[in-house]
């Protein structure tokens, strides 16, 4: 069966402005175009599109499901297995989210305290669960098996209190890159600044420090474009910013 952008769009919940988006960057491109001008879809294309929806349930950037798909080398059906295990273990996640939040409501209604261990009883699971399923192989392949595992203990055992302060301080470090952007000098106040906060939180989930895992971890931030565009997204060119930055830092002590 054959389908238009409109009649595609219709069946799949997206909309043809995305339908035509992927067609223009190459990612979905339409079986033919026929004499009328309109984009011509079939069951290839089918089955493509919703392969790049499954791997956007995963937050997969569009320039990483391009090469998963268009690749000839990479087996489909082994992808979709290691994905759906993703799929799985972020429902049971989730579960455990939705749970602690029942508990917390209950807590509200019923006039009961729950414990600090209850009330953060998956959220720190999902936060290594995303790191794992987004940066886990490279982090292991540079830093070794055994020192992600330390660092996912560390993040396991920390209090409510260093919970909220590594968040607030995520926060405080896009704000710190953005004014040492703007002033242009990776050796400035404001930078050198944003290079040992970006120590500090480190210092939360890494089991210890050194010069060259420091160096090493902004290194990737710049070559690893999920990790780059992080930063990028946030502030332009920031990534690379922040490498030299850290780089100035630790090139001081």
């Amino acid at each position: 069966m054959e389908y238009t952008v409109q009649k595609l769009a219709q069946m799949s919940g997206i909309s043809g402005r995305t339908l035509r988006y992927y067609d223009q960057i190459g990612l979905l491109k339409p079986a033919r175009v026929n004499s009328s001008g309109y984009r011509i879809y079939g069951r290839k294309e089918v089955d493509l599109l919703q392969q790049i929806l499954f791997y956007r349930e995963l937050d997969l950037h569009l320039d990483v499901i391009k090469r998963l798909i268009h690749q000839p080398d990479v087996d489909q059906t082994e992808a979709l297995k290691h994905h759906y295990k993703h799929l799985m273990r972020k429902r049971d996640r989730l579960e455990k989210i939705l749970k602690t939040m029942r508990k917390t409501i209950n807590s509200y209604e019923g006039g009961f305290n729950m414990t600090d261990k209850e009330k953060f009883e998956g959220l720190k699971d999902q936060l290594i669960a995303e790191n794992e399923a987004k940066y886990g192989n490279e982090i292991r392949n540079k830093y070794g098996h055994e020192t992600v595992e330390a660092s996912n203990t560390k993040l396991k055992g920390m209090s409510e209190k260093d919970y909220n302060a590594m968040q607030a301080l995520e926060l405080e470090l896009v704000s710190l890159l953005k004014e040492a952007i703007s002033i242009g000098d990776p050796a400035s106040d404001v930078a050198q600044q944003l290079a040992r906060k970006h120590k500090e939180w480190l210092m939360y989930s890494w089991p210890s420090y050194s010069h060259e895992a420091h160096a090493g971890l902004v290194e990737m931030y710049v070559q690893d474009e999920r990790f780059r565009d992080y930063y990028d997204r946030r502030v332009k060119g920031g990534a690379a910013f922040l490498r030299e930055a850290v780089l100035t830092y630790i090139s001081k002590i």
